[in-house]
């Protein structure tokens, strides 16, 4: 009998010192048996690679880099693996025990190896028992053109690690855009679904998100630099739309994704509004007003919309924090109960 494939599991690390070790455990704990482990530390400051090394072995590989960002460290483990498989793992996310092992069986009982293969995820902060499932639009079987155009018209994504990619597609997908500091798994993503024959949905695996608060990647915040990144994203998204199928569905779609953006640029302090105005009129239409809620349109009737970013900026991050630290002590609490 021929061996089962191989999977990788591919982890980049950047001061990730409180999760790595739990993180490389979820990986190690895949009951599907033939899997190799890379962690890629991105010149971390902390104790992230002291830790990783920790679990060195013939299976787990520990390498380090000077800092180059998320998307260069994913290169660089992408180019140590041989899976025929690859399984992308932020360093602070979690996979369910079986959730290789599911999918896998859905790959073997696909018509090709082109078939892209998704999870169910959930958002955590400490606690995974306490982890509420949301599922969208995107948790269903479904083409290429329709799985992008639900993500951008509906404001939807999928997390990282729900994702299982045969080296076919990773080799067509190509290397991830170290241009991009936000969203560079988004932008990735979407070439290996332009790739891909269909996108099958396994509900019965899972992948854990940890919200690490606005300290994350994710969060846009007021940097040039990310929303340059993010901008240059949402372009690439529409040219991949429109290059599936131009038709007056996906330029509405697209519309409303940069609709849905709109209000990330605001105030226009770096001049990228105009280029989110060129985008839309290239489409066909015009950027609209953000629509905003009572506490903060008061806001921009009396300061502007400098007053209402500061104001998304601050309170969020105070709400996550509390949710957070309390989740955190909870956490604490359990733990000592069963010690």
């Amino acid at each position: 009998m021929s061996p089962k494939p191989l999977v990788s599991i591919l982890i980049p690390a950047y001061d990730a010192e409180q999760w790595i070790g739990e993180t490389i455990g979820s990986a190690l704990a895949q009951t599907w048996p033939r899997k190799e482990v890379i962690v890629v530390d991105d010149g971390s400051s902390d104790e992230t690679l002291a830790i990783a090394r920790r679990f060195e072995s013939a299976s787990v590989k520990v390498v380090t880099q000077p800092n180059a960002g998320a998307a260069a460290a994913r290169n660089t483990a992408l180019s140590l693996s041989q899976g025929d498989y690859i399984q992308w793992l932020d360093a602070d996310d979690l996979l369910s025990p079986n959730k290789i092992e599911c999918q896998m069986l859905a790959a073997e009982q696909a018509a090709s190896r082109r078939v892209l293969l998704s999870s169910g995820w959930v958002r955590f902060h400490h606690r995974t028992k306490n982890a509420e499932i949301l599922p969208t639009a995107l948790w269903r079987d479904l083409a290429p053109t329709e799985w992008l155009l639900r993500k951008m018209s509906e404001n939807l994504h999928m997390q990282t690690g729900t994702w299982l990619v045969s080296r076919e597609l990773t080799i067509d997908a190509g290397a991830w855009d170290t241009r991009l500091l936000l969203d560079n798994d988004g932008e990735y993503f979407c070439r290996v679904l332009l790739a891909s024959d269909s996108i099958k949905f396994v509900p019965v695996a899972m992948t854990y998100y940890r919200m690490a608060g606005f300290s994350s990647l994710s969060n846009v915040g007021s940097s040039r630099c990310k929303l340059e990144a993010r901008l240059i994203s949402m372009r690439l998204h529409i040219q991949y739309l429109l290059s599936l199928e131009d038709s007056p569905r996906t330029r509405s779609a697209c519309l409303t994704y940069l609709n849905n953006w709109y209000l990330h640029f605001l105030p226009d302090r770096h001049g990228l509004v105009e280029q989110l105005e060129k985008f839309a009129l290239e489409l066909g239409g015009a950027l609209e007003e953000p629509r905003l809620s009572w506490k903060y349109d008061w806001l921009r009737q009396l300061w502007g919309w400098p007053a209402v970013r500061r104001a998304q900026l601050m309170l969020p991050s105070i709400r996550w924090m509390g949710i957070i630290q309390w989740d955190k002590l909870l956490n604490r609490l359990e733990r000592r109960g069963s010690s």
